[in-house]
């Protein structure tokens, strides 16, 4: 994977410090509505007065939904559903307490988990922490039995902590409570929180079917290999490219363009959708990179059906003279050896890292290039 240059580390630096005073507001309005338990014990945040990473617009129905207001009755019903699951939004936080407790509220209490997917990973939490490294390890996963919940967690000293949340449901809320006495806040992400995120559209795999916990799916791996945000715009058997789709995503401003959908298209719907789809955002971002993504294959088969007719959507585009326009091969997505699925079809966690990596050797090199 290629380093980000000196100069544009150096130039990020600059910006984190200009950015300081609106960090510091964040902090303090942060600590002003926190709440202490009827016992004076804990101290509880909500995490709307933090900072939640992964949401694409403001103007949402519901704090964490995927999709603005407007988009309901705009977009198939089955995509304005799924957009009330909160895959793909993580709570970026700092503490200085040894233990803290994270209480979340699920919108569905009815499925907790699917046939083949666990509850830590429909309706679970997952805290990762930071290293002086720079190298993000996982810490815990909050267990869901309920409608709503409570986990504990111990907390490495000192260290920056990311709070992942449901990955095939909604959360109505979400705390994160520390004992008297200690102080939680926003993070100051440096880098990371000065560069765009990178958007990926896709299918339920790209939701995260079937990691075992959020922070398995694989663009929340490519956030944390990139330390760069990113928005999960997977929705389960209903990633299609439908206009719509492109007229709200055309209205983000991300680093990166990532659209993975073939496995919900059929092969007319490839060869109808994706030229229209990737010309819409080209309109509203000249020069933002757009990657086209082949859809794995727990065979290893490059390029599948689907793949040689995108394939040939890159050339023409590329031929026409459609600029930052990329193409990923499916090779080494799923590995060789057939063991990166739960059914032939969605990774389990070895298939979301094999993916995740080949994604961020794609990612990285356009993001060097703003």
């Amino acid at each position: 994977m290629r380093a980000i240059p000196v100069q544009f580390r150096l130039l990020l630096a600059c910006l984190a410090v200009l950015a300081a005073p609106s960090v510091s507001f964040a902090v303090e309005a942060a600590v002003q509505k926190a709440k202490a338990s009827p016992d004076d014990t804990t101290e509880w945040y909500d995490c709307k007065d933090l900072d939640v990473e992964g949401k694409g617009w403001t103007e949402t129905k519901a704090f964490y939904d995927r999709l603005p207001a407007k988009a309901e009755g705009k977009v198939p019903a089955s995509v304005w559903g799924l957009s009330h699951n909160s895959a793909g939004m993580c709570v970026p936080f700092t503490s200085d307490a040894s233990s803290i407790q994270v209480r979340w509220t699920l919108l569905n209490g009815d499925r907790l988990s699917m046939p083949h997917m666990p509850a830590t990973g429909v309706s679970g939490v997952d805290l990762y922490s930071k290293d002086k490294t720079g190298r993000w390890h996982f810490v815990a996963n909050g267990r869901p039995a309920a409608v709503t919940n409570t986990a504990r967690f111990t907390l490495p000293s000192g260290q920056p902590c990311m709070l992942y949340l449901p990955l095939y449901n909604g959360v109505t809320s979400v705390e994160i409570g520390v004992p008297k006495g200690t102080t939680l806040s926003p993070l100051d992400r440096g880098l990371a929180q000065q560069c765009k995120p990178v958007v990926i559209y896709g299918t339920s795999i790209t939701q995260g079917g079937c990691a075992s916990r959020p922070g398995m799916a694989f663009p929340a791996i490519v956030g944390r290999q990139l330390d760069t945000p990113t928005i999960n715009l997977g929705f389960s058997g209903s990633g299609r490219m439908e206009p719509e789709m492109a007229d709200l995503l055309a209205e983000l401003d991300p680093s990166v363009y990532v659209l993975d959908c073939l496995w919900n298209m059929s092969a007319d719907l490839v060869s109808t959708r994706i030229e229209p789809f990737v010309k819409t955002l080209r309109a509203a971002h000249p020069d933002t990179p757009i990657l086209l993504a082949e859809d794995c294959s727990v065979r290893n088969v490059c390029p599948t059906e689907k793949g040689t007719i995108l394939r040939a959507i890159y050339e023409k585009l590329a031929a026409e003279g459609v600029k930052n326009l990329h193409f990923l091969p499916n090779e080494g997505m799923l590995g060789d050896d057939t063991e990166g699925t739960v059914d032939g079809c969605h990774p389990n966690d070895l298939g979301m890292m094999r993916q995740a990596q080949v994604f961020s050797q794609a990612i990285a090199p356009l993001l060097v290039k703003q």
